[in-house]
């Protein structure tokens, strides 16, 4: 599961990436972003026992990503807004300068506001 925040006044948006607690050992996102370096960026455990990290990216940007998991497995998203042959796509929300509401509409990968209601 992936949540985005609202843009920061800086224009990043941080992305907060959630896998299920019975994926055993340790997980990393990796992704165009971070140069596919597994060490990058590394899951933490949540009290409910669910792996989880936050990375802030710049707004209306996309990424490809996969999460590297113990033992050189490699887990897509299903809920990423798309997917290609090198794994997840998700498009980073845009703030819309006139209204300052989110330029993003539709995908799976919803900003936390489209969380709520979704």
């Amino acid at each position: 599961m992936i949540r985005q925040d609202k843009p920061t006044k800086d224009g990043l948006v941080q992305l907060t990436f959630t896998m299920p607690a019975d994926i055993p050992g340790p997980i990393s996102v990796v992704g165009d972003f971070n140069q596919w370096d597994p060490y990058a960026h590394p899951m933490t455990r949540t009290p409910q026992g669910a792996h989880s990290t936050v990375i802030a990216l710049p707004q209306g940007t996309s990424i490809c990503f996969r999460y590297l998991a113990e033992g050189g497995v490699w887990l897509d998203e299903p809920d990423a807004d798309g997917h290609d042959e090198h794994g997840s796509i998700v498009h980073v929300a845009a703030l819309d300068a006139q209204n300052g509401k989110s330029a993003r509409s539709g995908g799976t990968a919803k900003n936390s506001a489209a969380a709520t209601t979704a």
